[in-house]
């Protein structure tokens, strides 16, 4: 069936459709659709594990990912100025989240990072997270090229409230998150080298403090060092998948270690991945990663504006550092740290936000979207795409 969308058609399907970055808007539909496979491999054991219906966790999960794929698609469609008004306005709403997380959350392994409302639960810091990336972003934009000083200032007082709230939940992982992305936009937005070496020295010492003084924090840090000095039986099992699963793996749902491995279809996903698909699928996720991100570079590059420059650096950053993390605590690169692989992992909030990040991302790469919605019925040119 032939059905042509015309240059001339006025229609917003027709104008998303022809304005829309195709290449990352693939590779998210790719990483939605390897999420949902991957959610029948990985969920039911630990469903089974704990007592719940077989399908607990892919039912909660599809649930969540209507609203994401709906909340992506709309946003994607938005002009610049309104992504802007929006970012503001989840910045302020996370951060007023996060402060009642102190007052509201319950105690969780050491951590209030959630809140509850009936069967629901919500982690306001991964609302945070994009933000405060576009409102950092709005700022810098729109600084005085002969002082940027008082941008600067401004951006780092709104950082140091956000990340530290975030130390306070404990949540080391998203404050790293937090901090990439900045130090991205400052280096982006013209902060002197400097600086930036004066920036990276204080993250230093700050992390050696919490080493010293938050003890899961240390105990993370030394069973990483030295696997002897505490329990690594998740990290163990997530290499066995890896070897097990070789390079074509052993065959959807013929892995063995998800069975035994308590967050199988959230933080370890990657190596129910290895072992049932093998190291090839892995990388073809790993592909779909870097694609995402090196086309939103790419995309921040061509366009003239500083805001969708920063925008797109800061919030494909985030998207990128999360999956780095994730992937290199699944090989034992790095400590142990709580974070889902993005539209892979079951989780509602992780789910919903990064399609915030990246229908964000769609509309602010879009083809001339600054003008998408004002041209003259004659500036556009004759041409039909046959789909």
């Amino acid at each position: 069936m032939n059905f042509k969308l015309a240059r001339t058609d006025r229609s917003a399907i027709s104008e998303w459709a022809w304005t829309i970055d195709r290449t990352i808007l693939g590779c998210i539909v790719l990483l939605i659709g390897a999420g949902i496979f991957l959610a029948f491999a990985a969920s039911p054991p630990v469903a089974d594990r704990l007592g719940l219906e077989t399908f607990h966790f892919i039912k909660r999960q599809a649930l969540f990912l209507i609203p994401a794929i709906t909340t992506l698609l709309f946003l994607s469609a938005l002009p610049i100025v309104w992504i802007k008004r929006i970012g503001f306005a989840v910045c302020a709403g996370a951060m007023v989240l996060v402060f009642a997380t102190f007052f509201l959350s319950p105690e969780i392994k050491g951590a209030t990072r959630w809140l509850y409302v009936g069967p629901v639960s919500l982690q306001p810091s991964e609302f945070l997270k994009p933000g405060f990336v576009i409102v950092t972003a709005a700022i810098l934009a729109q600084a005085n090229p002969a002082n940027r000083w008082p941008a600067f200032i401004l951006c780092g007082a709104l950082f140091a409230v956000c990340a530290g709230m975030l130390v306070m939940q404990p949540d080391f992982g998203q404050t790293f998150l937090l901090a990439t992305a900045f130090s991205v936009l400052l280096f982006l937005g013209g902060l002197p080298r400097v600086l930036i070496g004066v920036g990276a020295f204080l993250s230093g010492a700050g992390s050696i403090i919490a080493y010293q003084t938050v003890p899961h924090v240390k105990s993370r840090i030394d069973r990483f060092i030295n696997p002897d000095s505490g329990d690594t039986y998740q990290v163990d099992r997530a290499l066995d998948a890896f070897q097990y699963g070789g390079a074509f793996g052993r065959g959807l749902g013929e892995g063995v270690v998800k069975r035994i491995l308590p967050d199988a279809h959230t933080d370890f996903v990657f190596a129910v991945t290895a072992e049932e698909l093998g190291l090839f699928a892995c990388l073809l996720l790993l592909a779909l990663f870097a694609g995402v991100v090196l086309r939103g570079f790419y995309r921040a590059m061509e366009t003239a504006d500083p805001f969708v420059q920063l925008s797109v650096a800061g919030l494909v950053t985030l998207f990128g550092m999360q999956s780095v993390v994730n992937m290199a605590v699944n090989l034992s690169l790095m400590p142990a740290k709580g974070m889902t692989l993005p539209f892979v992992s079951y989780g509602g909030s992780s789910l919903l936000a990064l399609a915030i990040t990246m229908g964000m991302v769609l509309a602010l790469t879009r083809t001339n979207v600054s003008n998408s919605f004002s041209r003259a019925p004659g500036s556009v040119r004759v041409k039909a795409v046959t789909i």
